[in-house]
């Protein structure tokens, strides 16, 4: 995607025209704005980003390969082409770091696990390729959960990534490096990957917009996989203008993925100011305020969420859908049966590689028969259909992106097998785009979070709304302290 809107001040010398200070926790767009107008250079923002890296790194583990150098020429590459004045792809000189299971040539590609420790791949993923095309500059390889799944693991090469908002807690799972480090202002965009949630809970329990994709919209080539018939790629970011604006760059039909769907190019910008006034909501209440191990702060905050946007106009009316449980079952039964055969060679021939959590939580799927698989498959496409029947009546429904904040650590404590279903499962069932944004705080100040899904296909609806929301509210611009991530 290239930029209509060059720079078109006159052409000098790039440091007489770095006049304006980097504002912190910039967003892409601004960086962008200020990009056109040459008020502030690529290289000048990596070198501060590289600085607070530095700072924070040892606290936050949000790296497991860090490239200050390749950043530092990819943004010198950046600065030369803006002084050009001329057209210019979409993410020029946007700093990004890339979830630990998207492959880069040339890069440690590790899964965080044992079994790629050493995995340098001779190509790009095909995300990696388009953001490369769309001339973003990358800073590194983001942790994650043991090959997307296992995790928090203390028996691994590195250790997990950390929450800034609390010192001791974690980041959600599994794109885990990537919540933390948008939210530590680390970086303004990351690349993560979402099976079952894990785009949508970590933004939750860190405080940014996450977004899982419609299921082939964006291509999966190149990343290590989790589980074949749900593995989505998507953005996270500070904003939801931000993320429409990665999506742009990072969507669009990949013949060497046979789950690629090919669709005509979007601007998902373009809808961002229409507002939501008649856009019909189907709140799914149900999902979180009955359930026990939901936060007490979460009910009145999804509440007030979806009263503004009631009050903006959009029309609110609550649905009921199948339970949580239901939902998780049937994506269970599916997941582990495709871990387990994603990896069997590895589980039999070096076992003792995996991560005790991951080891044990895949395992079993080698218990599942091929009659459980095919049943799940079958329910799979029933629920599909209640959803579907769901954005015939309307356009977006809504409920918590989580049911609980963000946890401590606890290193000496297994992570159980069987825990509440997910709230964010049903999408990933469906197939269906969905956004994690934050909608308030707890009494303790940790992030809460909205969740909005669309009909196939229709992101820049999602974004509008999403957009509409963060325009009407101030969630998004709050940021934990240095004194937080210390």
């Amino acid at each position: 995607m290239s930029d209509p809107h060059p720079a078109t001040e006159p052409k000098g010398d790039a440091a007489a025209a770095r006049t304006t200070q980097i504002p912190e926790f910039a967003t892409a767009a601004e960086l962008i704005a200020l990009y056109r107008k040459r008020a502030v250079s690529p290289v000048d923002v990596v070198r501060e980003l590289i600085d607070r890296i530095e700072r924070h790194e040892s606290s936050l583990h949000c790296f497991v390969t860090f490239t200050p150098e390749m950043a530092l020429a990819r943004a010198r590459e950046a600065e030369a082409q803006l002084m050009k004045g001329q057209l210019l792809p979409a993410l020029t000189g946007i700093p990004y770091g890339l979830k630990d299971v998207i492959g880069t040539a040339g890069i440690l590609t590790t899964g965080q696990s044992k079994i790629f420790q050493h995995n340098v791949p001779d190509e790009d993923s095909a995300v990696e390729a388009r953001l490369k095309q769309a001339g973003a500059t990358l800073l590194g390889k983001l942790a994650t959960f043991e090959l997307a799944h296992g995790g928090p693991s203390w028996d691994l090469p590195w250790p997990p990534a950390m929450n800034p908002w609390k010192a001791g807690y974690l980041p959600g799972n599994t794109s885990s490096g990537p919540g933390a480090a948008v939210a530590a202002g680390l970086l303004p965009v990351a690349i993560g990957t979402d099976t079952g949630g894990s785009i949508r809970m970590p933004a939750a329990q860190c405080g940014i917009v996450g977004v899982k994709p419609t299921f082939g919209l964006v291509s999966r080539r190149g990343v290590l996989p989790n589980t074949f018939t749900f593995d989505t790629c998507g953005p996270m970011t500070r904003t939801v203008e931000d993320a429409a604006i990665v999506l742009g760059a990072i969507a669009g039909y990949d013949d060497e993925d046979i789950s690629s769907v090919e669709r005509d190019a979007v601007d998902y910008t373009s809808d961002l100011a229409l507002g939501v006034k008649g856009v019909r909501i189907g709140w799914v209440r149900h999902w979180y305020d009955d359930d026990p191990s939901c936060h007490p702060d979460l009910v009145p905050a999804m509440d007030d969420a979806l009263k503004c946007l009631q009050d903006a106009g959009a029309i609110v009316e609550e649905v009921q859908l199948s339970e949580l449980l239901v939902y998780q079952d049937c994506k269970t039964t599916i997941s582990i049966t495709e871990m387990f055969s994603a990896y069997e060679h590895e589980f039999r021939t070096r076992p003792q590689d995996f991560g005790l959590m991951y080891r044990n939580k895949v395992l079993s799927g080698a218990l599942i028969r091929a009659e459980d698989y095919f049943q799940a498959l079958r329910q799979r496409l029933w629920l599909s259909r209640e959803l579907t029947r769901a954005f015939r009546e309307f356009d977006v429904l809504a409920t918590a992106s989580w049911l609980t904040p963000a946890e401590p650590a606890a290193p000496d404590k297994q992570q159980k097998f069987l825990r509440p279903p997910n709230i964010t499962t049903p999408f990933n069932i469906g197939g269906q785009p969905a956004m994690s944004l934050p909608c308030g705080f707890t009494a303790d100040g940790l992030p809460l979070s909205l969740q909005l899904a669309t009909r196939h296909f229709e992101e820049a609806l999602l974004f509008r709304v999403g957009h509409a929301y963060q325009q009407m509210t101030h969630w998004h611009t709050m940021h934990p302290t240095d004194g937080m991530i210390q």
